[in-house]
């Protein structure tokens, strides 16, 4: 009995040490990529890491061609999965649900409202366009909720393609940059004091890095309120990728949504179940406030790494095929959400 034991743990550390020697060489490619496009988006922070490491990764690939041996698929399939999901935990301990509370009271309106603009112009203007699936959806969620951290956990439970997470990603990267130069004056063509532009800021763009940059430029209190908007909006990760995550099941069930039988372990993943705790943690003090800045270094970093195998397996020509349409969905999104938050806030009295 002892040696039968002792046989299978035998087998099963072999097994896991051939799952390491399999994934590390690809994982190591990855992690060197997200290491440079990490002190590239400390560069140019408006661009961020992230953005950095799909593009760098493609550029790498495309210009070394031995980075796209076999060998090393399944490390950039780990980088852009379990590591992608882990990421989304991490970005967890950085939001507190008090401060959710009390934000999401006086936002709730606004950022509601804007992200059905944002989902259903996504369908509209994406069957007009013509772009349809996964990326269709992808750009709907990165503009209405939280851009690169949205397409990242919505990648985890739809099972997007490396092209469309590229087209996504591009896009929301262009007006995140629109946006940084221009809210700032037209905030202040249309008058709108620090509280107004940085609820404006926080729930019309996309990532975090582009929302303090915009709105701490507007001056006041506006980076202050602008940045815990934004932290607030990403919240809305949690029902989004949970419907998505259902539609998804439904969908591998032939139209069947019977609750016996539901593989609740793709509806609710175990990484959204891992951020709501991370979130939980911070709220009740657990986690310390000085390790908030490295912990969400760590978030970036993870989600860098990602990008960079997700980057690693594209073909740039692939990317040239799909043309302007992703470009111009995310355009009219961009200036829909954005039209409709500064008409929310006038409707509700925050303008």
């Amino acid at each position: 009995m002892a040696q039968a034991l002792a046989r299978q743990r035998s087998e099963r550390g072999v097994r896991g040490l051939r799952k390491v020697s399999a994934v590390a060489p690809g994982l190591l490619v990855a992690l060197a990529v997200a290491v440079v496009a990490t002190l590239l988006g400390r560069l140019a922070p408006i661009v961020g890491g992230p953005v950095f490491g799909i593009l760098l990764g493609a550029v790498v690939a495309a210009v070394i061609p031995g980075l796209r041996a076999s060998t090393l698929q399944p490390g950039y399939g780990f980088a852009s999965k379990p590591v992608l999901q882990i990421s989304i935990v991490v970005l967890g301990t950085g939001l507190s649900l008090a401060e959710v509370v009390r934000v999401g009271g006086e936002s709730l309106p606004v950022m509601l409202g804007t992200l059905v603009v944002a989902l259903l112009g996504a369908r509209l203007f994406g069957r007009l366009l013509g772009v349809r699936g996964n990326a269709r959806t992808l750009i709907g969620v990165g503009t209405g909720i939280c851009g690169a951290s949205a397409i990242a956990a919505t990648t985890a439970v739809i099972g997007a393609a490396e092209i469309e997470i590229a087209y996504a990603i591009g896009t929301i990267f262009t007006f995140n940059i629109a946006a940084v130069l221009l809210f700032p004056p037209i905030g202040h063509l249309l008058g709108m004091d620090a509280h107004a532009f940085g609820l404006w800021s926080g729930t019309a763009i996309n990532d975090t890095s582009s929302v303090v940059a915009a709105s701490f430029a507007y001056g006041g209190d506006a980076g202050d309120y602008g940045t815990v908007v934004k932290l607030t909006r990403t919240l809305m990760i949690i029902p989004i990728v949970i419907v998505l995550a259902a539609l998804q099941a439904r969908k591998q069930t032939d139209g069947g949504f019977r609750l016996r039988g539901i593989p609740w372990r793709k509806i609710i993943p175990l990484f959204l179940v891992g951020f709501l705790l991370a979130a939980t943690l911070d709220t009740l003090g657990v986690i310390p406030g000085s390790w908030h800045p490295v912990l969400s270094f760590v978030a970036t970093f993870l989600i860098t790494t990602a990008l960079a195998g997700i980057g690693l397996t594209l073909r740039l020509s692939t990317v040239r095929k799909a043309g302007i349409r992703p470009l111009l969905l995310g355009g009219a999104l961009w200036i829909s959400v954005a039209a409709a938050s500064i008409g929310l806030q006038a409707v509700t009295g925050t303008l």
